[in-house]
């Protein structure tokens, strides 16, 4: 069968990808040994004498791991494979370029001792982005892999993910633990203004030392109180605690989520089913936590539901709150399930139906950031193989209706 190259290289979900790439910080960075030997088993397992990690940005696919005779480190993105590579979920295999007139059109597959066999696995983010490639280079056209061959490529990518995700995870908590040093030290400042002001009266009046002494225990117990606060920040891990409230319109979020979750849902052949009320009310929060509150949930449901099943996204006002459900069909939850279900690193008994991980955080986590908000989150299951529905609760403010009918009316 003859490939064509398709009119256009770019994924519907080119922006989305590339933000998702950036978070990874992996463009531009040197060469790594644990991922030359990702890269170097590739090669063993298919016996070709070059093999890559790429990831493609905007305009170019830099190579991240480069075993091979080529001396760049990066190309133009219309010029390489794994740009037609991160197109498909599946893998890409050419075993002769020379037979697709369309593949001739790069320098790389054209020239003298270029690609001629080529076997490219996407390196696939938790949200269903295409990051780039690990991938087997040969200068002869070879016969077909074994399938063998091909299902430890993809087991690569899958490695490579996680531990690019493992580096994200573990940057974000070296950041928010910053960002908590910064705020305590901070707010200790004025506090030892207030100690140092008060000894140095001391030292001029002895006569103030009884009034000074209760300032300078008032201080003292400020500033322990707000370690004490800090402290117990820290060990719950709930990111950064200064909230960025700005008003968050939760119908375009939702939209927007589910939009970049069909892809994962496809994959299971599950639907993703979305009902927000036309007038939901504008709630008052932070927005990139609230989009991880909500993108935990609708990622769990995909991942520990069964294939060709249904989830249902719902979004409603209900007194003073913005009402939020994430409802699936998948394994339920038991009784010490619900008892430890929102404590860090927890072990329950559902299981991911696709071979994702798990890392035993994430609910911990949104259960954090939505109680930063002062609202509510728990969940419901009739029992095992019975489904789970998550509940949301944040307070809102005024409602989207209200703006827009003043907005006319100006």
């Amino acid at each position: 069968m003859i490939y064509r190259k398709p009119d256009s290289i770019i994924p519907k979900n080119d922006y989305e990808r590339l933000e998702k790439l950036r978070d990874y910080q992996i463009l531009d960075t040197h060469s790594e040994d644990t991922f030359d030997k990702i890269a170097l088993m590739a090669s063993q397992i298919f016996n070709t004498p070059s093999a890559f990690i790429t990831f493609v940005d905007e305009d170019r696919v830099f190579f991240k791991s480069n075993l091979s005779s080529l001396t760049v480190n990066e190309i133009p993105r219309n010029d390489s494979l794994c740009s037609l590579a991160i197109l498909e979920d599946n893998i890409t295999l050419f075993q002769d370029t020379h037979l697709h007139n369309s593949l001739l059109e790069s320098p790389y597959v054209a020239a003298e001792g270029g690609i001629r066999f080529y076997a490219g696995a996407p390196l696939k983010s938790p949200e269903g982005y295409n990051m780039g490639t690990i991938c087997v280079v040969d200068s002869v056209a070879r016969e077909q892999p074994t399938s063998h061959q091909l299902e430890m490529l993809r087991t690569l990518s899958t490695i490579i993910i996680d531990k690019l995700e493992n580096r994200l995870r573990y940057r974000k908590s070296v950041e928010s633990q910053i960002n908590l040093m910064n705020i305590a030290l901070h707010e200790i400042k004025n506090p030892l203004a207030s100690i140092k002001l008060a000894n140095e009266i001391i030292t001029k009046n002895p006569a103030s030392t009884e009034r000074m002494t209760e300032n300078i225990k008032s201080a003292v117990a400020n500033i322990q109180r707000k370690l004490g606060e800090y402290l117990a920040h820290s060990e719950m891990e709930e990111k950064d605690q200064v909230l960025n409230i700005e008003n968050v319109d939760l119908r375009d979020m939702f939209r927007r989520l589910v939009n970049n979750f069909e892809l994962l849902a496809d994959r299971k052949k599950q639907s993703i089913e979305l009902h927000v009320d036309e007038h939901l009310p504008i709630v008052e929060a932070d927005r990139e936590k609230i989009l991880d509150v909500l993108h935990n949930l609708l990622s769990n449901a995909i991942k520990y539901s069964y294939h060709s099943t249904t989830i249902k996204v719902s979004a409603r006002e209900a007194g003073n709150y913005v009402h939020i459900e994430v409802k699936d069909q998948g394994q339920g939850l038991n009784l010490s399930d619900m008892q430890k279900l929102f404590t860090k690193f927890a072990k329950l008994s559902s299981k991911p139906t696709g071979k994702e991980t798990s890392n035993g955080l994430g609910l911990s986590i949104t259960k954090s950031f939505v109680e930063l908000h002062k609202g509510n989150i728990y969940a419901m299951s009739p029992g095992k193989e019975k489904g789970t529905t998550f509940i949301v609760s944040l307070p809102f403010k005024h409602r989207l209706a209200t703006e827009e009918s003043e907005a006319a009316t100006a």
